[in-house]
């Protein structure tokens, strides 16, 4: 599908830019553009462009303000050494949009329009893709139910649209060990949900456990499964991995509740090459304190695209923990070998890089 330009007649100006490109946070600030293309019942897709950012008009009557019908994606944007700009697997991410879609009885955003959407916007907005350091172009696909009607049932029309922020780490502090709250009062996902899907009613029903967490002085909570309250998920928005003492790398199973992270599985692909062995299989909260206690467990670290692989210190239950502050050699070891890859310092064995501008 052809994607029309629509440049933005007023962009930020090259000072204003730079002073957000010199302390970019994480998701504050906006490019000149954003991409939008509409789904209707009997056109399929149509109307794709780039145009000015800006706010949406919507009907108050729109589906998605009320029955929830809305998907979305994260990736990155990293500029090289050479000033080019590449992404990381962003085929998986529109295989991974896709499924999120028919989960929640969307339409399929074809795989090209998916691709050519990120490749335009990039490109438009190049200027704003930081260099330096971990900074980077956050992306965020998403799509949402836009007809206006009130009946329940899957909605007649849908737009997809690309918006896009520069960022630097995703924790302000820098890379450093987590506290996680282990929550036993709120699941995330439950089998037969919508635990796999990346909706936003999954971070809605997190939100609470989050500051509950935070009250405990903890950055990430960490969810277990809806049915035994025992078996280890993911986190609110981070999958989990554990590292033994006999070079095993164990992280949960998908199975239909845990969201299936492009960093998640890119770790299963590094893991052999850093000399440790992959595994998914289940591991409950009792497995974690006790290995972590005997020595069995030696580091624990959360990943995803917006922190990359942050290390877990210590787990936080209601009258205990376990865990301490360091810094483990594996966890940041990974780290290094994933950033390098994706910010061109080191060979892309796997294909896993495509050049956007």
């Amino acid at each position: 599908m052809e994607i029309s330009i629509k440049p933005n007649p007023a962009c930020a100006s090259q000072e204003a830019r730079n002073q957000i490109l010199a302390a970019p946070g994480f998701g504050k600030f906006f490019t000149d553009h954003m991409v939008s293309a509409t789904w209707s019942q009997g056109r399929g897709w149509h109307d794709a462009q780039v145009m000015p950012y800006g706010p949406i008009a919507m009907d108050p009557a729109s589906a998605v303000l009320h029955y929830a019908q809305e998907i979305f994606e994260g990736l990155k944007a990293y500029r090289h050494a050479d000033g080019s700009v590449w992404s990381f697997r962003p085929q998986a991410n529109a295989l991974r949009f896709n499924r999120s879609a028919a989960r929640l009885a969307m339409p399929e955003v074809p795989e090209a329009l998916f691709l050519d959407s990120i490749r335009e916007l990039v490109k438009i907005d190049a200027a704003w893709v930081p260099g330096g350091g971990e900074n980077s172009m956050y992306l965020r696909p998403f799509m949402f139910a836009s007809e206006a009607f009130l009946g329940v049932r899957p909605a007649n029309e849908y737009k997809f649209m690309v918006i896009a922020s520069p960022v630097g780490a995703y924790f302000s502090g820098g890379v450093k060990p987590v506290k996680i709250w282990l929550s036993s009062n709120y699941a995330r996902a439950a089998f037969g949900g919508t635990g796999a899907a990346k909706c936003g009613g999954n971070y809605a029903a997190g939100l609470l456990a989050q500051m509950e967490a935070s009250e405990r002085g903890c950055e990430q909570v960490c969810f277990v499964d809806a049915t035994e309250h025992k078996w280890i998920e993911e986190l609110g928005g981070m999958n989990l991995y554990f590292v033994f003492k006999d070079g095993t790398l164990v992280t949960p199973p998908t199975k239909g509740t845990i969201l299936e992270g492009i960093t998640r599985g890119s770790l299963l692909a590094l893991a052999g090459e850093q000399g440790l062995k992959p595994v998914e299989r289940a591991i409950s909260v009792d497995e974690w304190r006790s290995g972590v206690s005997s020595g069995a467990i030696t580091e624990v670290f959360a990943c995803g695209t917006a922190a990359v692989i942050t290390p877990v210190g210590k787990l936080v239950w209601e009258g205990g923990s376990v865990g301490d502050e360091k810094m483990g050699e594996i966890t940041l070891r990974l780290r290094n070998a994933l950033l390098d890859i994706q910010y061109g310092r080191a060979p892309d064995k796997h294909g896993w890089m495509s050049k956007l501008c």
